[in-house]
C-alpha cells in the first residue's frame, strides 16, 4: 500500500519505518530540510531502540523515503497520516494549528487536481475530541465530498517511548475511528499483518477513538499519581510502599503495572494529554476533579525531592555540588520533554547548587534546554566526583548495579536521594550511604562503610 506520513517526530518516524518494514511503500514528509537530509543519509534524528535496523533496511530496499514536499507526499500516498505536533497551549488545550494547517493544504491540493483521486486522511497525532470532524469540515469547505474524494479516520497511537518499535509491530490493540465503512476496511487491511497473534482491531466512531487515547493516558497517569500519594502517606506512617505495591498488584482487578512510586511522570504524552482532556471537559462544562488532582499531585511530586535536598542541607545549597543520574524522562529514550530531572535540577540551581549530570542518551537534548547551566559528565562515575549528594532521576539499567566502593570513594558525602527506588534502603545503610527513597523507610547509615560489603557490592542491588 502507498502511504504518506506527514511529520517525522517519534510517532511519525516510528510509524513510517514500521509500515515500510511490513512491505508498504512509505514517503515521510517534514518541513525541516536539515532533518530530511539527515534521514536521507541514513541517520536517525531520535534515539529509539530497535528503530535503526528497520530504518536502514527500508531505506536500502527503497520502501522508505523522505521529502520536504507535501505535494509530493499527497501525490504518492493513498493513505495520508498526519503525525504532527499538538503542543499544549497556555490554557492546557492542544494546539491544533499544525494539524489544521496541513489539512487545509491537502484540501486545496485535492480540490485543484481531481486526478489525485480518493485519499484517506488519518489523524495519527493525539488530538482532542472533535478533531476528525474539524478536519472533515476543512475538506468539505474546499468543495470535496466525503466518501468520494476523501474520508477522515482517527487512528490514535499507543506507543511507549523506549519500546515504540515493538509496540507498533505487535500492538495490543489498533483503534480505527471512522464513519466510512470503505475507509475502515482499507485501514483494517493495512493493520491486519500487525495483529496476526490475535489482538484486536477495534472500529468505532472518530470521537470515541479520540477519547480512547486520552482516557488511556489519563488513567495511567492517575495510577502513577495515586501511588505517589500512597508513598507519601507510607513515609508518614512507617509503611513501605514496595510492600504495598506488591500487595495490591496481586489483585486481578488492579494489576501490577504503573504502581511504582517515584518523582512523577513526564514526557511528551501524559502531562500534555491529561491537561488536554481536563481542558476539553472544562470546555463542555464539566469539572473533572480527578484529573485536576492528578495534575496537582504530579506537579508537587516532581518538586518534592529537590525540596527535601534543600531541607537536608538546612535551607541552602550554596557551595554544594549535586550529582544527577538520569536526564531523560524515562529509560531508553533521549526525550527530556517535561522530564522530572529538569524540574529538580532547576530547583537545585535556584537554591545555589552546582549540578553535574550524566545520562546515557539524553545529554545533547538536555544541553539544548539547560545549556551551560550544568556540567555534563563523561560517565556515571564522573558525575559523582566530589559531590555532596547524588540524585537518581531515571531508572537506566546501568544505574541499577553500580560499583558502590567506587562511588563511596569519589563522593564527598555518601548521600543519595533516589527518585526511582532502585536500591534496598537497609542494604544501602549497611554500605555506609545515607539513602533516601520514595515511600520507603530510611535507615541510619553505619558510622563507617562496611568494607567487606562494599567489596561484594556487585550483588547489592534490589
Amino acid at each position: 500500500m502507498k502511504l504518506t506520513i506527514v511529520g517525522t517526530g517519534y510517532v511519525g518516524l516510528v510509524s513510517g519505518t514500521c509500515f515500510a518494514e511490513m512491505g508498504n511503500d512509505v514517503v515521510c514528509v517534514d518541513i525541516d530540510e536539515a532533518k530530511v537530509e539527515m534521514m536521507r543519509d541514513g541517520e536517525l534524528p531520535i534515539f529509539e531502540p530497535g528503530l535503526e535496523l528497520f530504518f536502514e533496511r527500508n531505506i536500502r530496499e527503497e520502501r522508505l523515503s523522505f521529502t520536504t514536499s507535501l505535494e509530493e507526499g499527497v501525490k504518492h500516498g493513498d493513505v495520508l497520516f498526519l503525525a504532527l505536533p499538538t503542543p499544549p497551549s497556555e490554557d492546557g488545550s492542544a494546539d491544533l494549528s499544525y494539524v489544521m494547517g496541513v489539512a487545509s493544504e491537502i484540501a486545496d491540493m485535492l480540490a485543484a487536481d481531481p486526478a489525485l483521486g480518493y485519499k484517506i486522511i488519518v489523524d495519527k497525532s493525539t488530538v482532542p475530541v472533535g478533531t476528525a470532524d474539524a478536519v472533515q469540515s476543512v475538506m468539505e469547505e474546499a468543495g470535496l465530498e466525503a466518501g468520494d474524494r476523501f474520508d477522515v479516520v482517527s487512528n490514535p497511537e499507543f506507543l511507549r517511548e523506549g519500546v515504540a518499535v515493538d509496540d507498533f509491530m505487535k500492538p495490543e490493540r489498533v483503534v480505527i475511528g471512522s464513519h466510512s465503512e470503505k475507509a475502515a476496511k482499507i485501514m483494517t487491511q493495512l493493520y491486519e499483518p500487525f495483529v496476526r497473534q490475535g489482538n484486536a482491531i477495534l472500529t468505532m466512531d472518530p470521537r470515541s477513538a479520540e477519547m480512547t487515547k486520552y482516557a488511556a493516558n489519563s488513567l495511567l497517569a492517575t495510577r502513577i499519581s495515586f501511588m505517589n500519594e500512597i508513598a507519601n502517606v507510607c513515609e508518614r506512617v512507617g509503611a513501605n510502599v514496595d510492600d504495598v505495591r506488591i500487595g495490591i498488584g496481586q489483585d486481578s482487578r488492579i494489576g501490577k503495572r504503573f504502581l511504582y512510586a517515584g518523582i512523577g511522570f513526564g514526557g511528551s504524552c501524559f502531562p500534555k494529554d491529561v491537561q488536554a482532556l481536563h481542558r476539553t471537559a472544562n470546555d463542555y462544562g464539566y469539572d473533572f476533579k480527578v484529573l485536576d488532582a492528578v495534575l496537582k499531585v504530579n506537579d508537587r511530586q516532581r518538586k518534592r525531592m529537590a525540596e527535601d535536598i534543600v531541607e537536608y542541607f538546612g535551607g541552602s545549597l550554596e557551595g554544594k555540588r549535586i550529582g544527577v543520574w538520569g536526564l531523560a524522562f524515562k529509560p531508553n529514550t533521549d526525550d527530556v520533554r517535561e522530564a522530572p530531572s529538569h524540574i529538580i535540577i532547576r530547583h537545585l540551581l535556584e537554591n545555589g547548587a552546582k549540578v553535574q549530570a550524566f545520562d546515557p542518551e539524553a545529554m545533547e537534548t538536555t544541553r539544548d534546554v539547560l545549556g551551560a547551566d550544568i556540567v555534563y559528565a563523561a560517565d556515571a562515575y564522573s558525575a559523582v566526583d566530589d559531590v555532596d549528594a547524588l540524585v537518581i532521576c531515571t531508572e537506566w539499567h546501568e544505574f541499577r548495579r553500580p560499583d558502590f566502593t567506587r562511588m563511596h570513594e569519589r563522593m564527598k558525602l555518601p548521600l543519595i536521594f533516589d527518585g526511582r527506588n532502585l536500591y534496598q534502603p537497609k542494604r544501602m545503610a549497611e554500605l555506609g550511604f545515607d539513602y533516601f527513597s520514595v515511600g520507603r523507610p530510611h535507615y541510619a547509615p553505619t558510622t563507617e562503610p562496611v568494607e567487606s560489603l562494599l567489596e561484594a557490592s556487585n550483588d547489592h542491588a534490589a
